[in-house]
């Protein structure tokens, strides 16, 4: 990702919404996850893994199915 500065006064300050609509969805998707990584870091100080997923089953319920 190209790291871009631009200085300006207050008053001629723009929103990101121009420059973000200016990227590719590629180059969005790649400061998105830089984002998401970086936030994981900070805020776990870990890599970020997928999550666990149980699910309870009530085996009466599945026995009856059956």
């Amino acid at each position: 990702m190209e790291k871009v500065i631009n200085k300006v006064s207050l008053k001629q300050q723009t929103s990101d919404f121009q420059y973000w609509q200016q990227q590719t969805p590629q180059k969005r998707l790649e400061a998105l996850e830089q984002i998401r990584q970086e936030y994981h870091q900070y805020k776990y100080n870990a890599q970020p893994r997928f999550q666990r997923v149980y699910a309870i089953i009530n085996l009466d319920n599945l026995k009856k199915i059956n």
